[in-house]
C-alpha cells in the first residue's frame, strides 16, 4: 500500500525541522511551505495536525506554528508519588468530590456490589504550570468506614484523602495504556475531546482488599511516563491488538 503524501510530507517536515529549528521558533506560513515542499496546502495542513497531535509543532492564535518543546518526563513510580493524600497532594490539585453508587463497570473493577458508595475524587497534576494530567481516585465506602459526615462540600475529598492516608498499603499495581480524552478528562486537561492520552490505572490494597482505584489521563503530547530506576515495566498484549506496559 503506498504511502499517503502527508505522511510522506510529516516525515520531510521532521527531518527539516531537526535540521533547521529549535524550540520555540516559529515556522513560515503555510503558502511559504507548499511552495517550498511543492504540495497542496491541504496536504501541508494534514501534514502539521498530525505533527501537534503527535506534540512537535503546537499553534497560537496571533502568533503562528512554532516547535514544541520536548516533553516534559512526568515520574509516576510510587517512590516519587507516594500513596495517595501524601506526597502526591504536593503535585495534584483537587478540583471536586462526589458521592454515589458505584454502578456496574466502576463495581465490577472495585470488586464490590453496584449500590454500594464510591466516594470519587477528581484532581488535575500540575507540571511547570501546565496542566498535564487528570485524575479520578475511586475509594469505596467500606474502605473507609469511620468517614464522618461532610459539614460542606469542599470538606469532602480533604476528608477521603486523610482518611485514606491512614490506611497502610500493602499492595499496588499500574497498567498504562494509550487511549484518547472524553469530555470530561478533555476538559480538565484544558484540551479538545479526542487528544492522545496516556491512561494510568492504578489499584492500591490495604488491609488484604482493594481500597482505590485511581485512572489518571496523562497528555501524551507534551509528557512522558518515568517509573524511576527501579520501575520494571512489563509489556503484554492484549484483546484487539492494544498493549499495556504493566510497572511494579
Amino acid at each position: 500500500m503506498p504511502e499517503p503524501k502527508y505522511w510522506h510530507l510529516r516525515t520531510v517536515l521532521l527531518r527539516t525541522i531537526d535540521a533547521e529549528f529549535s524550540t520555540g521558533q516559529v515556522l513560515p506560513n503555510e503558502r511559504e511551505l507548499s511552495a517550498r515542499f511543492g504540495v497542496a496546502r491541504a496536504t501541508l495542513r494534514q501534514a502539521l495536525d498530525q505533527l501537534e497531535l503527535e506534540g512537535r509543532l503546537v499553534r497560537r492564535r496571533g502568533i503562528g506554528t512554532l516547535i514544541a518543546a520536548p516533553r516534559v518526563g512526568v515520574p509516576v513510580s510510587r517512590r516519587e508519588e507516594g500513596w495517595p493524600g501524601t506526597a502526591r497532594s504536593q503535585a495534584w490539585r483537587t478540583v471536586d468530590c462526589t458521592s454515589a453508587p458505584a454502578g456496574a463497570q466502576l463495581g465490577k473493577s472495585l470488586g464490590i456490589p453496584e449500590s454500594e458508595i464510591v466516594h470519587t475524587v477528581r484532581r488535575v497534576r500540575m507540571v511547570q504550570g501546565q496542566n498535564v494530567a487528570g485524575e479520578s481516585l475511586h475509594v469505596p465506602s467500606s474502605a473507609l468506614p469511620h468517614l464522618p459526615g461532610f459539614r460542606a462540600e469542599n470538606d469532602r475529598a480533604r476528608s477521603v484523602l486523610r482518611h485514606l492516608e491512614r490506611l497502610e498499603v500493602d499492595g499496588e499495581s499500574r497498567s498504562v495504556e494509550l487511549g484518547v480524552a472524553e469530555a470530561q478528562e478533555a476538559a480538565l486537561l484544558e484540551r479538545p475531546p479526542g487528544t492522545p492520552v496516556l491512561v494510568v490505572t492504578s489499584q492500591y490494597a490495604a488491609g488484604g482488599r482493594l481500597v482505590a482505584l485511581a485512572v489518571s489521563t496523562y497528555r501524551a503530547d507534551t509528557c512522558k511516563l518515568t517509573f524511576g530506576e527501579t520501575g520494571l515495566v512489563e509489556v503484554t498484549p492484549v484483546t484487539g491488538g492494544a498493549v499495556v506496559a504493566t510497572a511494579s
